[in-house]
């Protein structure tokens, strides 16, 4: 038996716009723009208006959530709907009363909210009037409004996440078009990521006097997803290009949530280039004197790096990726309907991370998950039977509670997701939920994966 510490916290992840849909919203978010505008670049047409139809049938997911031994569940606030006037924070009363009756059900319900205030939905409208998180008011809004979170649901909620991903922001939207403005820009991609750190350290900025003045034990994180970069070789420039990658995919982000500065390696990098972001030193006090007290972790795959096949001296735009190419080691494991390597050892070696580089931070697995397409194929006897699912979570938990007997201190594992949720521009193409949703009905029911987890949950472990 395979058993994990006391109060470990079994959990799953979603998102608002991923699982509410679009009902009763006062703003639209740049998906729900960008799918109003150009449905077509959507899979199979189907945009975030419905998605899993959480805004309708929260109290009946709710309890079905609890049933697969969901013991705590983080999901996001839309802004979008939560306030109605971006600029003087006027909130929605619709979606005051829509998240305080899903925080109590889930309380109700024996589910621990985890409450995350950006999951890649901006108001389409701060990219229009101000040019989104290029801006550095955008990062004040952005604290404002989380401001206007901890006093409505703060009473409830005791964990709190300023953004989930942030990494994601720069590859969709400034590098590799597949979220929308669809930019390429490098040094823009830079400028956003400092914006992005900007604003997180202003939101916890605004917790601090938050918790101060109500006497709360609540913390507040951020969640990152780190995918250390492996070099293809032991040669010294695949190492170089390694380090570069895990610096600007991991470190720009977990260095200034955890260490309150940014990697010096990297920016002398970043400045030789010229396109160091614009900083000032009142700002980078801010970032330094407001670190997060947890750390999310989401993994899904490994990234391995060689050398750049064309020297980064060479003329051409600044983009990341000129300092090292992508590396596909033969013979690996594959998660083919995503493509995606499958390789449980990095949790491990995160983890060994956090402990020796990061103060062992308490941290815990915020996301984790195997997206399948046409999973239609394993049901049987109304059951999808996702043995693939339960083999890869277990994969990865094994390597976990390694990290965790190493000291390493990991307090959680949080599966994603709870129920097939919409995912952006591919929308329903992988499935990942412990729970199927029928999207033509919304009926929804545990697959196999549901059942297993309900166990390991109770049990706390699992037979190796």
């Amino acid at each position: 038996m395979l058993e994990f510490p006391k109060d470990f916290a079994w959990g799953a992840a979603t998102s608002g716009p991923q699982s509410e849909g679009n009902f009763h919203k006062p703003n639209q978010n740049v998906f729900d723009y960008w799918f109003e505008k150009n449905p077509e670049e959507f899979y199979d047409g189907v945009g975030p208006d419905t998605a899993s139809n959480f805004y309708n049938d929260y109290r009946k997911d709710i309890p079905l959530m609890a049933s697969a031994g969901i013991k705590a569940l983080r999901t996001s606030i839309q802004w979008t709907r939560l306030i109605k006037n971006l600029d003087t924070g006027e909130v929605d009363p619709d979606g005051v009363t829509f998240y305080n009756n899903v925080i109590n059900c889930l309380i109700e319900n024996g589910i621990t909210p985890y409450i995350n205030l950006f999951h890649f939905d901006l108001p389409i409208k701060l990219y229009q009037e101000y040019g989104g998180w290029q801006s550095k008011h955008v990062t004040d809004l952005f604290a404002d409004y989380a401001a206007q979170c901890f006093e409505l649901f703060g009473d409830r909620v005791k964990n709190w996440f300023t953004f989930n991903e942030p990494k994601v922001i720069l590859d969709g939207e400034y590098l590799y078009q597949f979220h929308y403005p669809l930019l390429v820009d490098g040094p823009a991609a830079v400028q956003v990521a400092y914006n992005l750190n900007l604003a997180s350290a202003k939101a916890i900025s605004k917790f601090k006097i938050w918790k101060k003045e109500n006497n709360s034990n609540a913390t507040i994180g951020t969640i990152l997803n780190l995918t250390p970069a492996y070099p293809a070789t032991n040669d010294p420039e695949d190492v170089k290009a390694a380090t570069f990658a895990t610096m600007w995919d991991d470190n720009m982000f977990l260095d200034p949530a955890v260490l309150g500065h940014f990697p010096a390696y990297l920016e002398k990098i970043l400045t030789d280039a010229g396109v160091i972001w614009e900083s000032t030193p009142e700002e980078l006090q801010i970032i330094k004197d407001n670190t997060v007290d947890v750390l999310g972790v989401n993994f899904y795959h490994p990234e391995r790096v060689q050398r750049p096949s064309v020297s980064a001296k060479s003329l051409q735009d600044w983009m990341p990726d000129i300092y090292f190419d992508n590396y596909e080691m033969p013979g690996r494991v594959m998660n083919v309907d995503k493509g995606w390597e499958i390789y449980p050892e990095t949790l491990y070696d995160i983890a060994v991370n956090i402990r020796d580089n990061y103060g062992n931070i308490p941290w815990f697995v915020s996301e984790n998950g195997m997206g399948v397409s046409r999973e239609e194929r394993f049901m049987k006897d109304g059951e999808i039977q996702d043995d693939y699912r339960i083999k890869f979570i277990k994969d990865h938990l094994i390597e976990l509670h390694k990290g965790i007997e190493a000291g390493s201190n990991c307090h959680g594992y949080f599966v994603w997701t709870a129920i097939d949720c919409w995912s952006w521009k591919n929308a329903y193409r992988n499935r990942y939920g412990l729970i199927r949703d029928d999207i033509h009905t919304q009926n929804k029911a545990l697959k196999k994966s549901g059942h297993w987890y309900a166990k390991i949950s109770s049990d706390n472990g699992f037979e190796i």
